[in-house]
């Protein structure tokens, strides 16, 4: 168990699951985007730690740009998608690959996806370390996808609770 402010959090998903899962995805996009020199765009803060580990694990030529995106006070979703810093890069006939760190209602993608989608590029794909079936209230689908989650807040491997526990190399549960 570990705590992070007034919350308990269990053990959920072991570090070596996780670099086995990223790992994986490496290899499915390296397949998938051989040639084709593809532009990673990151979703900060949450999908900083996916971001780095799984670029890591890509062998073919590409790119990485960050935006920043969000949603969440505490354990709960605000339901408004704020934009905090910009991206810059032209996505004009680019093969696009949105990291995110997790999709839940899907209401944070579902309201950026259009933004990247009128700046034309050639392809965009979504590679988020988990998904939350149970909790998703918009039509928004990973391609690629590291774990299916129950509906239950979660800590580690960049994701947080009020700017906490995105150190935790492993994945927590919260603790009923």
């Amino acid at each position: 168990m570990v705590q992070v402010h007034d919350k308990k959090f269990r053990p959920f998903i072991s570090r070596e699951a996780i670099q086995k899962r990223v790992a994986e995805l490496g290899r499915q996009i390296d397949h998938d985007y051989e040639g084709l020199r593809p532009l990673f765009i990151a979703v900060l803060n949450g999908s900083f730690v996916f971001a780095s580990d799984l670029f890591r694990c890509i062998t073919i030529e590409a790119e990485i740009s960050f935006i920043k995106l969000a949603s969440y006070k505490g354990t709960t979703s605000t339901g408004n998608v704020v934009t905090a810093i910009g991206m810059e890069e032209n996505l004009h006939q680019r093969h696009v690959i949105l990291l995110e760190d997790i999709i839940d209602t899907g209401k944070t993608l579902s309201a950026f996806v259009p933004e990247l989608l009128s700046r034309q590029p050639a392809s965009l794909r979504i590679a988020s370390f988990l998904t939350k079936p149970e909790a998703l209230k918009y039509d928004i689908k990973a391609d690629y996808a590291g774990f299916e989650v129950p509906n239950k807040f979660v800590v580690g491997y960049g994701l947080d609770y009020d700017g906490l526990g995105r150190n935790l190399p492993e994945l927590y549960e919260l603790a009923e």
